[in-house]
């Protein structure tokens, strides 16, 4: 009976080790692709004069360049490389807490209609919200994006968890049509109201279903900072509910765990992470499957490792498609939302091929 406990304990063990030393590699490549991103773009930024920026060789960089330098790097450059870490990481985890939840590995906040719902809200704020406001030339307040986001968000996740949802039971088959359905509905709204639209509100529309980048600034980061701080705040509560529900609702519950609680925390952050990163980037679709499919190969299913893991892998890879997709065409930009759709539909079949047994492991 001694045995087979201290077998489970050491793979326990290593399995906790191997996951800190990829966490540990992930933020050493996180830091790496700061960097570079940091010096490439428009207005190249050599490794030397960056140094000159932070006061480091001052003396043998030409003062009008280390100014211009400064300018791109603190007003536009690390602006957008801070909102963009973090929206990855709210996507990623935005993925594995819903996989968690409705126990289904093909979930995605994106590919569901969740982010089809808050970019609909958000859309209908840009459009409608303009001619209720008083003056003729009143433009919405940007801060109230974020909460129609999030408010569509929420509507969105909570009518597809009682779609899928029967007896205690969630249908993967219903969740799926079920999104699929939300998502065509939604989109369909976002048509009427890009036909209502005058052509500033179109461009924003678009905007949102295109998603970008490029309106990144330092106001905007600190207000979707509070999102990943109540992410990574909630990470101890949701990781071990999240391991247990996997197990069926009725063995989660009678092994101490509050179901209907651990659903309605759940679907509040999802619907708050997804809703913030629509509101200011608008819809980005596929980091939610991809991140969390590779790193469950490397660390395994646990939550409590691949929800960390998964904040520093969505960084990563946000960051990665953000700058090819504004210096691959340099000086223009590509869409972020077509560039991880290029890389995410192809991954996605692959996993459903798999799924069937038509592909190898």
């Amino acid at each position: 009976m001694t045995g087979r406990p201290t077998r489970s304990h050491g793979a326990w063990l290593r399995s906790t080790a191997s996951a800190r030393i990829l966490i540990g590699g992930l933020l050493i490549i996180l830091f790496g692709i700061v960097v570079v991103s940091a010096t490439i773009g428009a207005a190249g930024i050599p490794l030397t004069r960056i140094a000159a920026v932070f006061g480091f060789a001052a003396d043998h960089a030409d003062r009008a360049t280390v100014e211009r330098d400064t300018l791109v790097l603190w007003s536009i450059r690390l602006p957008r490389i801070a909102m963009t870490m973090m929206i990855g990481a709210l996507l990623a985890a935005s993925g594995v807490i819903m996989q968690g939840l409705f126990r289904n590995p093909l979930a995605d906040p994106a590919l569901v209609g969740v982010s089809s719902g808050g970019a609909l809200a958000a859309a209908a704020m840009i459009v409608t919200g303009d001619r209720l406001l008083p003056g003729a030339q009143a433009v919405l307040p940007f801060e109230l994006l974020p909460i129609g986001a999030f408010v569509g968000s929420l509507l969105t996740t909570w009518v597809l968890h009682r779609i899928a949802t029967r007896e205690n039971r969630t249908s993967v088959a219903i969740f799926l049509l079920g999104g699929i359905a939300i998502a065509a509905l939604a989109n369909a709204g976002i048509g009427l109201l890009v036909f209502a639209a005058d052509d500033r509100q179109l461009r924003d529309v678009t905007f949102w279903m295109l998603g970008s980048l490029g309106g990144a600034t330092w106001m905007k980061a600190a207000i979707i900072a509070p999102f990943l701080a109540a992410l990574l705040i909630a990470i101890p509560v949701v990781a071990h509910g999240l391991d247990l529900l996997v197990l069926g609702e009725a063995e989660a519950f009678y092994m101490g765990i509050r179901v209907e609680q651990l659903k309605r925390l759940s679907i509040v952050l999802v619907s708050a992470m997804t809703g913030a990163a629509v509101a200011f980037v608008g819809v980005i679709g596929f980091v939610g499957i991809i991140v969390p499919h590779l790193l469950r190969l490397a660390i395994g299913p646990g939550h409590r490792r691949l929800l960390p893991a998964s904040v520093c892998a969505g960084a990563i890879l946000l960051l990665t498609a953000d700058t090819c997709a504004r210096t691959i065409i340099a000086p223009a930009e590509i869409p972020i939302g077509i560039l991880t759709a290029v890389i995410g539909a192809p991954f996605f079949l692959m996993l459903l091929l798999r799924q069937r047994g038509l592909v190898g492991p």
